[in-house]
C-alpha cells in the first residue's frame, strides 16, 4: 500500500509539474506574440507618419492627405514590393531554419519579422481612418481571445479541422490572385467573409495544437526545443490575428 501511495504521489507531482509547465509555455507564447504585435503597431504607425496633411505640394493619396518625399519613395516605387514580400520571406526562412537556430536567435528573428510586417501594413493608415483601424483592432482582439480560449479549454479534438482549414487558405490565396485581375467587389466581399471564418477557425485549432504538442513533448524535458516551440506557436497565432484583423478591416473599416 505504501508503494502504491508513493507511485500515486509521484504521478500526481509529475502531472502538476506538466500543468505548471504548460501554463508557463502558453504564457510565453502569448507574451512573445504580444511583443510582436506591439512592434508591428509601432512600425506601422511610424511609417504611416510619412503621410501628412500640411504638404500641399506633396504626393496626394486622398483629398486631404499627402505623402512626404520619403513617403513617395516607400509607397510609389519598387521598394513597396520589397516591403510587401519581405514578411513572407521571414516566415519561410524562420520555419526552415529554426532547427539550426538557438531559441534566442529565433526570438530575435520573430521580432524583426514583426517590425517588417508593420512596414507592410502601414499602408492601411493611408486607406482607412485611424478610428476605424482602432475599432477593428479591438474587435479582433476580443474575438481572438475568445477563440484562443476555446481552443485551449475545449475537450473536442480539433485536429480534423487542420487539413480543411489549410486547403481553405490555399483556395483563399488563389481567389485573391484571380481577383487582382477581375477587380470584383462581390468577390472581394466573399473573400473577406471566408477569410474571417478560416482564420477564426485556425486561431482555435492552432491554440489546441500548441497545447497538445507541448503535452506530447514535455516528458522529454528539452528546454531548447520548448523555447523554439513557443516562438513558432507565437508566430502561428500572430499570423492568425493579423489575417483576421485585415479581413475584418475590409468589412468594417471606414476609408479616408
Amino acid at each position: 500500500m505504501a508503494e502504491l501511495n508513493t507511485i500515486r504521489t509521484a504521478a500526481g507531482t509529475r502531472s502538476a509539474e506538466i500543468d505548471a509547465g504548460l501554463r508557463a509555455h502558453m504564457n510565453k507564447v502569448y507574451a512573445t506574440m504580444s511583443i510582436g504585435m506591439l512592434l508591428t503597431a509601432l512600425a506601422a504607425w511610424a511609417i504611416s507618419g510619412l503621410a501628412v496633411t500640411d504638404v500641399p505640394n506633396g504626393y496626394p493619396v486622398s483629398a486631404n492627405t499627402y505623402l512626404t518625399s520619403f513617403g513617395v519613395t516607400i509607397y510609389t516605387t519598387g521598394l513597396k514590393w520589397v516591403i510587401m514580400f519581405a514578411p513572407l520571406a521571414f516566415v519561410f526562412g524562420l520555419s526552415a531554419m529554426i532547427n539550426k537556430m538557438s531559441a534566442a536567435t529565433a526570438q530575435l528573428v520573430f521580432y524583426a519579422f514583426s517590425a517588417v510586417m508593420g512596414l507592410s501594413l502601414s499602408s492601411i493608415f493611408l486607406i482607412y481612418t485611424a478610428g476605424s483601424i482602432t475599432q477593428v483592432f479591438l474587435i479582433t482582439s476580443i474575438a481572438f481571445a475568445g477563440l484562443s480560449l476555446y481552443g485551449y479549454t475545449t475537450k473536442k479534438d480539433l485536429s480534423g479541422m487542420g487539413t480543411f482549414l489549410m486547403m481553405g487558405v490555399i483556395g483563399l490565396i488563389v481567389a485573391m490572385v484571380v481577383n487582382i485581375f477581375l477587380q470584383s467587389s462581390a468577390m472581394t466581399f466573399a473573400i473577406s467573409a471566408i477569410g474571417v471564418l478560416i482564420f477564426a477557425g485556425l486561431t482555435a485549432y492552432d491554440t489546441q495544437s500548441i497545447k497538445t504538442t507541448y503535452l506530447q513533448m514535455a516528458e522529454a524535458g528539452d528546454q531548447e526545443w520548448l523555447g523554439k516551440a513557443a516562438i513558432m506557436g507565437a508566430l502561428r497565432l500572430y499570423l492568425d490575428f493579423i489575417n483576421m484583423f485585415q479581413f475584418l478591416l475590409y468589412f468594417m473599416g471606414n476609408q479616408e
